[in-house]
């Protein structure tokens, strides 16, 4: 899980990281990845009503942030990420959000200046 200290809930932060940052996206999730400046790397997360109802956004939202939490730490310090879930991550595998997070967050850093 990840800590709170790690948790991006401002509403500024979404929108610097969403409109500065690099995106990827995959079957289940797109990512978008910046370099904030802070001491610690963030995640938020966005999950619509499209992807399903409580019940189903809920769960996607605690899968994601388990595999954030894994994530994040091989990440460059003072990483900002959001990650948006997609229709398709209402029916998808744990493995399959991870290889699809994995993935996509491979490439957006890829495409971050250094």
């Amino acid at each position: 899980m990840l800590p709170a200290s790690s948790r991006m809930r401002a509403a500024s932060d979404f929108q610097f990281v969403m409109r500065r940052g690099s995106k990827s996206g995959r079957k289940t999730a797109v990512v978008y990845l910046a370099r904030t400046g802070d001491a610690t790397s963030m995640a938020g997360f966005a999950v619509s009503k499209a992807v399903g109802g409580a019940v189903i956004r809920n769960r996607v939202k605690r899968r994601m942030r388990a595999i954030m939490a894994e994530l994040l730490p091989t990440l460059s310090p003072g990483s900002g990420v959001v990650v948006r879930a997609l229709p398709a991550a209402a029916d998808a595998s744990y493995a399959q959000l991870r290889a699809d997070l994995s993935g996509a967050l491979a490439a957006a850093d890829a495409k971050v200046p250094a």
